[in-house]
């Protein structure tokens, strides 16, 4: 199978263009639930493509508003000819969700939800099973958690995920970056800086303000409900033994629009199986 195959052609791609700012990066994960978005730039009616942004540059470079400084150029591209498999082998190496398809001008982008898609249709064929490919290394958070402190816990742990433990450490839930997204808002205002420079930010926010002199500074803030986890996770959790084929996984990701699934041994957490850990068993 082709990477034409499995897809999203252009037509169908939104797209954030040159010169913009933070903010039409954050409208567009916040509509669309993901976690980049490809930078495009028009001259003379042509379309380049420049390079990808992502909900971690947001954090990274909270100094930054415009978007030619946020977006990262070295993310790796794809043809539409190239197999599928070798994209797959792609991601995991480079640890990207997205790849971009390019030949001269910006013809599409491929997922790993792609790939997953592929593997839950059976168009490239594995007999692996989800046991053989799940991490045991889980990131977990409390349910009673605030959130802002829960997405630092995922940006720190470097997963887009958490499992949700109760107060028995049973299973509760699943938080993902997807939900803190959808509640998370840009907040303006102006703050009095005082006389001093500031030296630390506010350590929940996305963006802070950096003092400088005694005078009123612009801030605008990515600002995230202080409620606990509980109240923003999914409570019905899906789970998989460790006997489950990578196919019926798959099926279970696409069907219920999930990225990771916890993995049991009766009752107990025993790993959890990602998106991306199903495309290990197309070239392994």
């Amino acid at each position: 199978m082709k990477v034409a195959d499995a897809m999203t052609p252009r037509s169908e791609l939104v797209t954030v263009e040159l010169p913009g700012t933070r903010d039409d990066v954050l409208e567009y994960l916040q509509d669309h639930g993901f976690s980049s978005v490809p930078v495009v730039k028009e001259t003379d009616g042509k379309e380049a493509y420049r390079g990808l942004v992502s909900r971690d540059l947001l954090i990274e470079r909270p100094d930054e508003d415009q978007l030619a400084l946020l977006m990262d150029e070295e993310v790796p591209t794809t043809t539409q000819d190239t197999d599928l498999t070798e994209v797959a082998r792609l991601m995991v190496e480079e640890g990207e969700r997205r790849i971009p398809v390019v030949d001269g001008e910006l013809e599409g982008i491929v997922t790993v939800t792609d790939v997953v898609h592929a593997i839950a249709s059976g168009d490239v064929e594995t007999d692996a099973v989800v046991g053989e490919l799940a991490s045991r290394d889980v990131n977990t958070t409390y349910s009673g958690t605030p959130l802002p402190v829960a997405e630092r816990e995922l940006y720190f742990a470097n997963v887009p995920y958490a499992v949700v433990l109760d107060d028995q450490t049973d299973l509760a839930g699943m938080l993902t970056e997807v939900d803190i997204l959808e509640v998370a808002r840009i907040v303006e205002g102006e703050d009095d800086t005082g006389d001093s420079i500031a030296n630390q930010d506010d350590e929940w926010m996305w963006e802070g303000i950096k003092a400088v002199g005694g005078r009123y500074l612009p801030t605008r803030n990515v600002e995230i409900p202080t409620e606990p986890v509980s109240e923003f996770m999914t409570a019905d959790l899906i789970t998989v033994s460790q006997k489950m084929s990578v196919l019926d996984a798959a099926q279970l990701m696409i069907r219920h629009d999930i990225e990771q699934i916890p993995m049991v041994s009766g009752e107990p957490l025993v790993g959890i199986v990602r998106d991306v850990n199903l495309l290990e068993a197309l070239y392994d």
